[in-house]
C-alpha cells in the first residue's frame, strides 16, 4: 500500500473514544481517536487505537522544523528561536519580533509564502480588528517559522523563491531532521495549512520525537529548541494558551500543539505522550490532554485548568467535555 493511501484508508478497528460530551447529565458526543504514552525508559506504557499509523502532526512538527534551520546554520537564540518553533497568537510582541527578524535579516513581509492571517487567539483578534487591522502574513501563526525559514536560506544562498518546495535543501534537511527524531521513515509529505512541507508519521515517532529532543545533549539543535521553548513559552504559543501554561507550570514539560487536535508533550525524564482526536475536534485537546498526563504520572494544579471544557445552557454550566479513558 502507498503511504498516501495508508494515510486514507479506513482503519478495520474504530478507533477508541478519547472524550465524550457529556450535557445535563446525558452524553450527547463523543470524540475518538488514538494516543500513546512512552516511560522514562522510552517504552510504551499505554497505546490506544492504532498509534504506528502514520498522522500529519501538523504544527507540533515546529521544533523539529527549528532545529533543521538551526543544523543549516542560522543562528538563532532566546525568544527568536522560540518564534521559530511558535503556532503564535498574534499578539503584539509575536508581531514586533517577527517584523524585528525580517528587519535583520534584511527581508520583507511580502517575501513571506505563509498566508495574511488574523491574530489565532480570539481576544487579541478582536483587539486588533477593533483597530482597524487587516489579514497579514506578519500576523499569522506561523509567520516566526517562515521568517527563520528564509533568514537561513539568504544565509546559504539557497533560493527564497522556492524555499517551501519539499526538494528544496532545508526541507530536505527538515525531513531528515523528522525522520531521525521520530526514528521512522517520513509515511507521506503534504502541505501544512501555512504553505510548508508537512512530514506524516505515526504518534509513537512523534511522542519519540519530543522524548529526544528533552533528552539531547546541550548544545545540540535539537535541545537548544527545547530549551528555549520552555524557556519563552509565551513566545511559542501566546499569554492564554495551554501549550504557554504547561511548560510554565510544569518544570521542563516540552508542550506543542499541532491543528486538527494533535498534541504532543515531553517531561524532562523522558516520559512522552502524542495524541490526535480523530474528528479533529480542538475541544477535546485540554480533557485529554490533563488526563494523560495524569496517567504520565503529572500532578499538578495546571491540569485542572487545561482540561477544564465546560458546556454552556441559558449562559450557565450545564455539562463538560471530559476524558473518557
Amino acid at each position: 500500500m502507498s503511504a498516501s493511501a495508508a494515510l486514507s484508508s479506513p482503519s478495520a478497528a474504530v478507533p477508541p473514544v478519547l472524550a465524550e460530551v457529556v450535557r445535563s447529565g446525558f452524553v450527547e458526543g463523543r470524540h475518538r481517536g488514538s494516543l500513546v504514552l512512552l516511560g522514562a525508559d522510552g517504552s510504551v506504557e499505554l497505546a490506544l487505537g492504532d498509534v504506528a499509523a502514520p498522522v500529519f502532526p501538523r504544527s507540533s512538527n515546529k521544533p523539529m522544523q527549528a532545529a533543521g534551520v538551526l543544523r543549516a546554520g542560522l543562528e538563532l537564540d532566546g525568544e527568536r528561536l522560540a518564534l521559530a518553533a511558535a503556532s503564535h497568537s498574534g499578539e503584539t510582541f509575536h508581531r514586533d519580533l517577527v517584523q524585528k527578524m525580517l528587519d535583520e535579516y534584511r527581508l520583507t513581509p511580502a517575501q513571506l509564502q505563509c498566508p495574511p492571517d488574523l491574530p489565532l487567539d480570539p481576544e487579541e483578534r478582536d483587539t486588533y480588528l477593533a483597530a482597524g487591522g487587516v489579514p497579514e502574513r506578519v500576523v499569522m501563526n506561523c509567520s516566526g517559522k517562515h521568517t527563520a525559514m528564509l533568514a537561513v536560506c539568504a544565509r546559504r544562498g539557497w533560493p527564497l523563491e522556492s524555499y517551501l518546495d519539499p526538494g528544496h535543501p532545508l526541507q530536505q534537511l527538515i525531513h531528515e531532521v523528522v525522520e531521525e527524531a521520530a526514528g521512522e521513515p517520513v509515511a507521506a509529505v503534504g502541505t501544512d495549512g501555512c504553505g510548508a512541507p508537512l512530514m506524516a508519521i505515526g504518534l509513537t515517532g512523534l511522542a519519540r520525537a519530543f522524548r529526544s529532543f528533552v533528552l539531547a545533549a546541550p548544545g545540540t539543535a535539537e535541545r537548544r529548541v527545547a530549551d528555549v521553548m520552555r524557556a519563552h513559552p509565551e513566545y511559542v504559543a501566546g499569554t492564554r494558551r495551554p501549550d504557554t501554561w504547561l511548560m510554565r507550570e510544569v518544570p521542563g514539560a516540552l508542550s506543542k500543539m499541532g491543528a486538527e487536535a494533535v498534541q504532543a508533550v515531553a517531561l524532562p525524564d523522558g516520559r512522552a505522550l502524542a495524541f490526535k482526536v480523530e474528528d479533529g475536534a480542538t475541544r477535546a485537546l485540554g480533557p485529554v490532554l490533563a488526563r494523560a498526563l495524569a496517567l504520565l504520572g503529572v500532578d499538578a494544579p495546571v491540569l485542572g485548568r487545561i482540561g477544564r471544557a465546560p458546556l454552556l445552557g441559558g449562559g450557565r454550566e450545564v455539562g463538560e467535555i471530559r476524558a473518557a479513558f
